[in-house]
Formats: structure tokens, C-alpha cells, sequence
């Protein structure tokens, strides 16, 4: 399998994402500029988190006009495979590639520290090596995670069982304390329609070794080479 990791000025978790996939996951891998419409015949794409353009205008306003996103999304289309972190989320739901927006944190502070979630959905290539309702320790670092979305869109996210991971506690409960920025119905993660995109504002880049703290972030990158490769 052959991973895109994208670039953007102003990514910083690009290596941390492409550490993983390579030295970790034993996958190729290959970085793909922000300027360049060529994917490279990748199998998957990592959207990764950072400050793309700076967050100037709004995080991920001036990245989805980027030549590589405009590949990105006929990938998408297509059915091509796609995980966005932090930034990256913020990127997809710009490009429209998935509904709802990113705010700014509930106590409008940056956060950075462990969280738990809980798995809400296995049917998904990123999900499917899991169990319904397993918790993962996974970090988050980011000052615009308040996921947001109109009550007609989150009850087509519940039917379409597109709600990827919730906020929890380490028990699994879904709390408002457990919520780190007040994004809706304790929203971690979701998936587009066709389940082939996720976005996700906590980091398995940064939790996929246990020196970090926690390897929980392994699994999903786990799952989704699992998933490629059936």
C-alpha cells in the first residue's frame, strides 16, 4: 500500500504522520506539496494537522483552494480512502468534502493534553479492526476543535452511522466533562457518506507509540492497512 502524506506551508504533523505510516506501520509513503495536482498513485491520503497557510481567514479557508485538494477530492469521489487530523478535519469540512465547521474552543483556549474517545462506528475502513464502544487514549492539540453542525445535518450523521469516535471518559461515558471544546453531541470524528473520508481533531500520529503515552492511535492506522489490503 502506498500512503500521501500532503504538505502545506504551515503542516506540522506531516512527519509525525509519515513516521508512523513508514517506520511503524511498514507502509510507503510519500509526501505530496501543496502545489502539485499529482497524487502520485497513492492509495490513501493523510490530510495532517498544523496551521495550514497559517490559519489566515479561518483554518483550512485558503487550503482548500490548493491544487492538491482539488485531487484530493475527485480521490474522494471516487471512493478513495482519506483521513484528516486536526487541521486536516478543518481542511476536508472547508473543501466540503465533509459537513459541519470547526469553532473555536468552548473556553476559547488552545488545549493540548490526553483525552479518551469512544468508538461510536466500526463501519469504516479507519474503524473496522476495532470494537463497537472501545476506548482509545488519544491526544489533542488544537485552539479550533468545536465541531459544529445544523440539527438536521447531525441527525443525518446519527442515521448514516457516520459518527466515527465521541468524546468520553476513560470509563467510556459521554459527558459534557469529558468534552474537551463543546463540539456537538461530544463529537470526535466523523465520516462522509460513503464512510470513505474521516476527520477526526484528536491525533493517532501522536499516539501511536507508547513512549508518547499511549499507542491507541496505532489502531487506526492498523485498521485502515488491514481494510487495503482485503
Amino acid at each position: 500500500m502506498k500512503f500521501g502524506v500532503l504538505v502545506f506551508p504551515g503542516s506540522n504533523c506531516d512527519h509525525d504522520a509519515f513516521h508512523v505510516l513508514r517506520e511503524i506501520a511498514g507502509q510507503r509513503a510519500t509526501f505530496l506539496w501543496h502545489e502539485s495536482e499529482d497524487l502520485e498513485n497513492c492509495d490513501a491520503i493523510v490530510v495532517p494537522g498544523g496551521f495550514a497557510y497559517g490559519d489566515y481567514l479561518r483554518t483550512g479557508a485558503i487550503a482548500r483552494f490548493s491544487p492538491v485538494m482539488q485531487s484530493v477530492k475527485k480521490f474522494a469521489a471516487s471512493g478513495g480512502l482519506v483521513l484528516g487530523i486536526c487541521n486536516g478535519f478543518q481542511i476536508l469540512c472547508e473543501s466540503g468534502m465533509l459537513p459541519g465547521a470547526l469553532l473555536r474552543n468552548a473556553g476559547l483556549r488552545y488545549i493540548c493534553k490526553q483525552v479518551h474517545v469512544r468508538t461510536e462506528t466500526v463501519n469504516s475502513p479507519f474503524t473496522q479492526a476495532l470494537t463497537p464502544g472501545q476506548v482509545l487514549k488519544i491526544p489533542i492539540g488544537h485552539m479550533e476543535g468545536n465541531y459544529f453542525c445544523e440539527p438536521a445535518t447531525l441527525a443525518e450523521l446519527e442515521r448514516g452511522d457516520r459518527i466515527a469516535f465521541r468524546y468520553c471518559t476513560p470509563a467510556g461515558e459521554v459527558t459534557s466533562e469529558a468534552n474537551p471544546n463543546g463540539s456537538i453531541s461530544c463529537i470526535a470524528g466523523i465520516l462522509s457518506e460513503g464512510h470513505n473520508v474521516l476527520g477526526m481533531m484528536p491525533h493517532p500520529d501522536r499516539s501511536s507509540e507508547a513512549m508518547l503515552g499511549s499507542s491507541d492511535g496505532l489502531l487506526l492506522f492498523a485498521s485502515l492497512v488491514g481494510a487495503m489490503t482485503r
